[in-house]
């Protein structure tokens, strides 16, 4: 029970500290952010050694405007000139998935049916009688081209018993593998 409480009472004490230091460093960039909206962009440009953002063109380094200690005004600077010298950020060809806004009620308005049901899926539309196609052609019986098929030889059962028992259903056809080789790839090789 006293593990418990001390554990508790440790785990408070850290979460104070990490709100007291957050709330520093809230406070010190409100301090910073306060003195730095004072300069203009070119002095402030100018004391962090960074170059005018619309000098910069496709290939250059940005990653110095992204620092924490440059303004909000010339990281949005930066980023608009970033977008314009490339082209594939620049030209969006709207064929991306995630370019479209889905928080929105616009891409479903109404009600969206569905196929599925509840406990039973996509059973009833699998399982339902197919009506076939007019363009479909009628299966082609097996046994149509015995010469191109391959057998595959079942294993020997040796423990099986001499009778069978008898049943009311008649046995089921016994299913065999078939192998059918097309003889035209064939023809330009050895063999």
């Amino acid at each position: 029970m006293s593990a418990d409480f001390w554990s508790r009472r440790r785990a408070r004490v850290a979460e104070e500290e990490a709100a007291e230091a957050a709330a520093r460093a809230r406070s010190e960039d409100a301090a910073r952010e306060a003195d730095l909206e004072e300069k203009t962009d070119e002095e402030l440009l100018e004391q962090f050694g960074l170059p005018e953002p619309e000098t910069l063109s496709k290939g250059d380094d940005f990653s110095a405007f992204m620092a924490r200690e440059i303004p909000e005004r010339l990281r949005r600077r930066a980023l608009r000139r970033l977008w314009r010298s490339d082209p594939v950020l620049a030209c969006v060809d709207g064929l991306n998935d995630y370019d479209d806004d889905y928080t929105g009620g616009g891409v479903a308005t109404g009600t969206l049916k569905t196929a599925y049901r509840v406990g039973e899926g996509l059973a009833r539309r699998l399982t339902a009688p197919r009506e076939p196609d007019a363009a479909e052609e009628p299966p082609v019986p097996a046994a149509a081209e015995e010469p191109d098929v391959a057998v595959a030889a079942a294993p020997e059962e040796t423990d099986t018993p001499d009778e069978a028992p008898e049943s009311a259903e008649p046995p089921a056809p016994r299913r065999r593998m078939r192998f059918a080789f097309d003889d035209s790839s064939n023809s330009g090789q050895n063999g």
